[in-house]
């Protein structure tokens, strides 16, 4: 259950997806909220524009966390989003030690609304060469 502060954060989230429609972008808007609930930085989509598949708002939002806020800061601060946040953007989310994220529209939810819009899976195979590729990692990490 969202506090009536988080709705508004969740709201202008939508808001920002709706706004960057007008510019000629995709609907996809996010932002980033510390502890007290005060905005620290939006962001929306702007793969088509950019030319670059990583430039989803929740991309950009957890990057910027992770070079501009310190790791107890960033653990207090709240994603808000107006879709779940794709595979990829999860991972980078994970890796800036953000606190948690809000969205607004699942990725079955906007299946359903768009259907085709989901994922394609691409095989993958492995692990293998694991005596060779244990080689490097090994040397950074217990170097």
């Amino acid at each position: 259950m969202l506090t009536p502060t988080e709705e508004a954060l969740l709201r202008r989230a939508i808001a920002i997806a709706a706004h960057a429609v007008t510019l000629g972008d995709a609907p996809y808007g996010t932002l980033l909220a510390d502890a007290d609930g005060e905005i620290l930085i939006e962001e929306h989509n702007t793969v088509r524009r950019d030319n670059d598949i990583s430039a989803h708002p929740e991309l950009k939002l957890a990057r910027w966390a992770a070079r501009e806020l310190a790791p107890d800061v960033a653990a207090k601060t709240t994603m808000f989003t107006s879709c779940q946040p794709c595979g990829m953007c999860t991972g980078g989310i994970a890796r800036s030690g953000l606190g948690r994220v809000v969205y607004a529209l699942s990725s079955a939810q906007h299946v359903e609304l768009v259907p085709g819009s989901d994922w394609p899976v691409v095989p993958q195979d492995g692990p293998a060469l694991f005596e060779e590729a244990r080689v490097p990692i090994e040397a950074y990490y217990l170097g």
